[in-house]
């Protein structure tokens, strides 16, 4: 087994270097240094860590061109998405560093005395983030987490880890205290599995596969450890007969290509109304076919390259040669993980393109009859994260909305994330949310206070209201122009 990794450029397969793997002993010795670092940062007045999360944010501004090159390069992210990741997390450390000084409990009404909550800190948090949005998916754990007063260490994935780890750099050099925010490049069954059994970490925060959150959420309940999920996903973007449809299949590549596919919110099922599919293939195949796939440096770059070649083998395996492809755009040759687009016409709702996450560029369409049948149809399999639904019906909006069983909806859009609300799945696609205003206090625990208060002596009076003197009768005076009566 080896003890570093040797990262790939996914575009061009050469090497970028290693990294060396973290054991077990190394993670011990930084959770004892993020425990003691947790207590100082918590004990700090709250504008002080909001000051200190608006300098990491300010850090992160002036490195954004040196974090989107290293995401390009380990990542095969197009360049222009991965100045859009890293602006994203600036924005991310911004909204969060509002968070210290809204920290709020309650007082709640009770008999004999005063009862009032505090929102306290976990204490250390541990995040384990995947490789298909290195950067991003990792600022949504530690930035709500450090408002929150805690300590976080980070397990990269062991493909993609040079953003996060030059992120904890910058974090240092914006004036962190030491030990608070650490990256842990390494094994999934050391570091991640040493994160989840580890006492001193009061918290796990997993993205990844479903098959490997249900391994984490059962490490966690052996521990009794709180422990937030986002997962899988298959999510369908759905079409009505009477939606715009030049719109729908203009958009529709972009929903499920973009990152080539690497993305848990992809609608990788396109459900479209069956009056309306010859019309929605007819605009969909141009649109495919129109997607930039090429270098990831290249600013007219759409698509990148698959991140890694057993990924690629992978993705691959889905679309063998006899597979029911309807149309195809293009991709490179030569060096690299490439795929190209790929749209599939699968004659059966249980082919494993249309059940499988493929997280890949490849999407299944399918034809549905009505509004119940596009319901169940979005509603059959595992998952429940993101979707959309096009249709100039805004009652079927409503109606299809709140009957599909999925966390992050949008109608006539196909927008999944925003910082500002929360995100998360149901059924098989996670656990908890992140994002948006409650973010921070789901990285604290409720403590309950209560102050007797002891009635009062016998011989004390019961307090009277003030004394309102009578009203004296006056005249009343005519109205002027200095009144702001009318002349």
């Amino acid at each position: 087994m080896s003890d570093v990794t040797t990262l790939i450029n996914p575009a061009d397969e050469t090497v970028l270097g290693t990294v060396p793997h973290s054991t077990v002993e190394q993670v011990d010795e930084a959770v004892a240094r993020a425990a003691e670092a947790q207590r100082a940062w918590s004990a700090l007045a709250p504008a002080e860590r909001a000051a200190a999360l608006r300098r990491f944010a300010s850090a992160v501004e002036g490195a954004i061109e040196e974090l989107a090159a290293l995401e390009v390069a380990n990542s095969g992210h197009p360049i222009g998405q991965a100045r859009w990741e890293a602006g994203h997390v600036r924005d991310v450390l911004t909204y969060y560093a509002a968070a210290p000084e809204r920290m709020i409990g309650k007082q709640i009404p009770v008999a004999g005395g005063i009862d009032v909550t505090f929102l306290e800190p976990i204490g250390v948090v541990g995040v384990i983030v995947p490789w298909n949005f290195p950067m991003t998916i990792a600022s949504w754990a530690f930035a709500p987490a450090l408002a929150a007063g805690n300590a976080v260490v980070l397990k990269p994935a062991e493909w993609t880890p040079l953003t996060a780890l030059r992120l904890a750099e910058l974090g240092r050099e914006a004036g962190l205290p030491p030990g608070l925010f650490q990256v842990l490049p390494g094994r999934g069954d050391v570091v991640g599995e040493r994160f989840v059994s580890h006492p001193g970490i009061g918290k796990i925060v997993f993205t990844g596969s479903t098959a490997v959150g249900k391994r984490v959420m059962a490490g966690c309940a052996e521990n009794v450890k709180a422990v937030t999920l986002e997962l899988g996903g298959k999510s369908a973007n759905v079409v009505f007969a009477d939606a715009d449809l030049e719109l729908a299949a203009a958009t529709a590549p972009y929903a499920v290509f973009e990152n080539a596919g690497q993305d848990c919110c992809a609608r990788s099922r396109i459900l479209v109304q069956r009056s309306a599919l010859d019309r929605f293939l007819e605009l969909l195949e141009p649109a495919v076919k129109g997607v930039r796939v090429g270098h990831p440096g290249d600013a007219a770059t759409e698509m990148g390259p698959l991140v890694a070649k057993a990924h690629l083998d992978r993705v691959s395996a889905y679309v063998p040669d006899d597979a029911p492809v309807a149309f195809r755009g293009s991709a490179p040759d030569g060096p690299g993980f490439w795929f190209p687009p790929t749209v599939l016409l699968p004659t059966s709702r249980s082919h494993r393109t249309v059940t499988d996450e493929i997280f890949g560029p490849v999407v299944a369409v399918l034809p549905f009859e009505d509004e119940a049948d596009a319901i169940a149809l979005a509603n059959a399999g595992d998952y429940g994260l993101s979707g959309s639904i096009w249709t100039r019906d805004l009652g079927r909006a409503f109606r299809v909305s709140r009957g599909i069983a999925s966390g992050n909806l949008s109608v006539n859009s196909n927008s999944s994330v925003r910082y500002s609300t929360p995100f998360g799945g149901f059924k098989q696609s996670g656990l908890g949310r992140e994002l948006g205003p409650d973010a921070a206090e789901a990285f604290t625990e409720t403590k309950n206070v209560f102050l007797s208060i002891p009635d009062a002596p016998a011989d004390l009076p019961p307090a009277q209201p003030a004394a309102v003197p009578p009203a004296q009768p006056t005249t009343p005076e005519p109205i002027g122009p200095e009144q702001g009566a009318r002349p």
